[in-house]
């Protein structure tokens, strides 16, 4: 031990359970002795805290936690003042110690210290110096800050690779938050949930404070929490869009990672869960001793109220506690073997995820934790549904991603969760961890073959159109097997991680050196075009330009086949200034600029959003349930879906391998399988959707007989103003100039 070390801490040794020493640093003992209260034996259900009244009528909370290894667990309360008293559980069942404390009332703080070996050789992390998060906590008062104090490790050890091995003593309850009882009172019986059909289904990705901070309407004290996304202010900008659904990036209570709060930046984007029941209390308006419950439900019935779903974004892959030189925050502490993946070297985390350690899901109190925070995101706060943060890390079995893993299989016969929207980002970073398409039919996924390809024909990058095809029509390639549907496709352009649809056509390269790490950070492979100049500039073409590339990409996303989901200021030119990896930016950087809003310059994009979404809930034939079949239903050989080239006449299979700009989609209103609610057949309007990638305009021959008599135009993208449709007809089989570089949608006249 270096002399420095001897000065702050007394080190002493232990034997270990294969024989090798366990140094344990000792930090300072508190003055005086930690006051007990009386506990009962209580019951091992339900796990978490939960308030009640006993047997004698006496009211109470009852405290459950598995630590199935542990050797004791000591519950831990606090007082206003953050005094400490404490109640041993002597009780354990299954695994889990539990015990009924009376007296305790809802806004009561606590925490656990949990007892057992300290022997990272083998998996045991147990440090009873470390203040523990409940993993069942409803809420959570205070913030991460992550001081030395909170490591179970001395983090500052001087040879850093044994650092994990040598055990702090220091007590990290002053620097760490606690749990807060919370009462349960709500029923839900005057909320009504929209229950949209996925096919139906427009989502729109926000992050609650990004989307709120900024907004001139809500007023200031609300501005990023739930209460502000609740605003009417809020809201009235997502029912003017027309969206049915928002996906909240993580609201799950999370932590800062220290080399972010080392740079002075935090975890914007809150991929770092640590909390899997706690509303996150940052995001509370109205306090954090409960209150963020509450708050967090009135948001979810005003949604609902408006008509529009609530999807969390949810990460049960890892957890904040990183790897072996993370800090000690809940389950590393409560039992780290039990809880984590291990490598063979157990000191060391198997990591699917980067960000350093995976939980392991084939645990079954691992799998009741996760399961159990779903149920409770559903049953008493009041979502409609989940994307799982890198799904794939949770299907794994042993090692290798398995669709009949016990995680989905779980999911698939819960009576909750089975009815729940259920969206998966298919790929993890570990090996066989991209899975796209091979989920079950109860899930739908974020589909990145359908970004990259419409990336690259907007920029004139691909090298025909076969990848287009199948994007534009569903993606059968990927999901037409087992009874999965077109809405098994989550379409996307854009998302959180990456540029922005601005940005997209701003910037060649990224710029993220706000992020102080070298602009290493992010993706390279972003298939963006900046139209010829990067960056922001003041040259009229190239910023025409760039806004025609924005109305292409959007319609182009709105009338694909499959479910579109839109990011949070998009439709009005949100820039994050060429950052795609803006997950540290809690400033203007992220945060949605209102400002744009009625701008000149956007406004028209966000009219023809809203004109976008609309058209597509008016037409069944734009959302279908069931994939194309490419087959004649009728004697006049006109069928449901049909390819042209400029020319007018269908595409070949030479054609599809045949370098191209340019692609006629047809979809008839004619042949749309299934019926209505009253059993009648679902009839629609046809249309032709010209797509044209070249610089140079083209003539397209529309196709006669069968396929129509007239067409009328409905959206045309070379149009900078699109608050009314273009209204022009062209008679069939006459040539149409397409402009270089646009989208003409057109209405079939008989």
């Amino acid at each position: 031990m270096s002399s420095a070390a001897e000065q702050e801490a007394v080190a002493g040794e232990r034997a270990t359970g294969d024989g090798r020493p366990a140094v344990v640093v000792n930090g300072a003992r508190p003055a005086r002795p930690v006051p007990t209260v009386p506990v009962r034996p209580g019951r091992p259900t339900p796990l978490g805290a939960r308030f009640r009244t006993g047997p004698d009528g006496v009211a109470g909370t009852n405290f459950a936690l598995w630590a199935g290894r542990a050797e004791g667990v000591e519950l831990c309360l606090f007082d206003e003042h953050g005094r400490e008293s404490r109640a041993p559980l002597t009780e354990l069942t299954h695994g889990i110690w539990h015990g009924f404390v009376p007296g305790v009332m809802p806004g009561q703080r606590y925490g656990y210290r949990v007892h057992g070996r300290w022997d990272p050789w083998t998996g045991g992390r147990w440090n009873p110096a470390k203040l523990l998060l409940d993993p069942y906590a409803r809420a959570v008062d205070g913030d991460f800050t992550l001081p030395p104090e909170v490591y179970g490790h001395v983090r500052d050890w001087p040879e850093q690779h044994v650092a994990d091995t040598v055990r702090d003593d220091r007590d990290s309850a002053p620097y760490v938050p606690k749990g807060v009882v919370v009462h349960d009172d709500d029923d839900w019986a005057d909320d009504r949930r929209p229950k949209t059909p996925w096919a139906d289904s427009v989502i729109y990705e926000l992050h609650v404070k990004g989307f709120t901070q900024r907004h001139p309407d809500i007023p200031p004290e609300l501005r990023g929490t739930y209460a502000g996304l609740a605003h009417p202010a809020a809201i009235e900008h997502l029912s003017r869009l027309g969206v049915t659904a928002v996906e909240l990036l993580p609201v799950h209570q999370f932590a800062h990672e220290d080399h972010l709060l080392r740079r002075g930046l935090r975890n914007y984007w809150g991929y770092n869960s640590i909390g899997y029941f706690a509303p996150h209390a940052a995001y509370a308006a109205s306090g954090t001793a409960g209150q963020q419950v509450g708050e967090f439900k009135r948001m979810v019935r005003a949604l609902h109220a408006a008509g529009i779903e609530v999807i969390l974004d949810v990460v049960y892959n890892h957890t904040a506690e990183a790897g072996e030189l993370g800090p000690t925050l809940s389950l590393k502490g409560i039992d780290n073997r039990g809880y984590y993946r291990l490598q063979p070297d157990a000191r060391r985390y198997a990591d699917y995820t980067g960000c350093g350690n995976t939980l392991h899901v084939v645990q079954p109190h691992v799998l009741r934790l996760i399961t159990d925070s779903l149920r409770y995101w559903v049953t008493e706060m009041g979502v409609d549904g989940f994307r799982f943060d890198l799904a794939a890390a949770l299907a794994r079995s042993m090692h290798d991603v398995d669709m009949l893993s016990p995680f989905l299989a779980v999911i698939a016969q819960d009576p909750v969760l089975r009815r729940v929207k259920l969206i998966a980002e298919p790929w993890d970073v570990g090996s066989g961890g991209y899975q796209v398409g091979a989920f079950p039919p109860l899930w739908t996924e974020w589909n990145d073959r359908y970004r990259d390809a419409v990336r690259d024909f907007w920029r004139h990058a691909l090298p025909d159109v076969r990848e287009m095809g199948y994007r534009l029509s569903g993606s059968s390639d990927l999901y037409a097997w087992g009874g999965r549907r077109p809405y098994a496709s989550v379409n996307f352009v854009t998302a959180h991680d990456g540029f922005t649809l601005r940005d997209l056509v701003s910037y060649d390269r990224k710029h993220n050196e706000a992020n102080g790490e070298g602009n290493r950070d992010g993706t390279d492979d972003n298939r963006s075009w900046n139209c010829g100049a990067e960056g922001e500039t003041g040259d009229p073409d190239v910023r025409a330009l760039r806004r025609q590339q924005l109305r292409n990409l959007l319609t182009t996303l709105l009338l694909s086949t499959g479910v579109p989901m839109l990011v949070a200021g998009d439709e009005m030119g949100r820039t994050q200034r060429g950052n795609n990896n803006a997950y540290c930016q809690d400033n203007e950087i992220g945060w949605v600029d209102w400002g744009l809003r009625d701008d000149p310059e956007w406004r028209p994009l966000r009219e023809l959003t809203s004109r976008l979404i609309a058209l597509r809930h008016r037409h069944p034939v734009l959302r279908r349930r069931s994939f194309f079949s490419g087959r004649a239903h009728s004697a006049d050989g006109l069928r449901d879906l049909a390819w042209f080239t400029p020319h007018g006449r269908e595409m070949t299979e030479d054609d599809w391998y045949a370098p191209a700009a340019t692609l006629g989609m047809y979809l008839s209103g004619r042949d749309i399988p299934g019926r209505d609610e009253q059993g009648a057949p679902v009839l629609d309007d046809s249309f032709l959707a010209v797509l044209h990638a070249g610089a140079e305009p083209v003539d397209f021959a529309l196709p006669g007989p069968p396929w129509a008599e007239r067409y009328e135009v409905v959206v045309d993208t070379a149009r900078e103003e699109q608050d009314r449709a273009p209204g022009v007809v062209h008679r069939a089989g006459a040539p149409m100039t397409v402009p270089g570089r646009s989208v003409v949608l057109l209405r079939v006249l008989r």
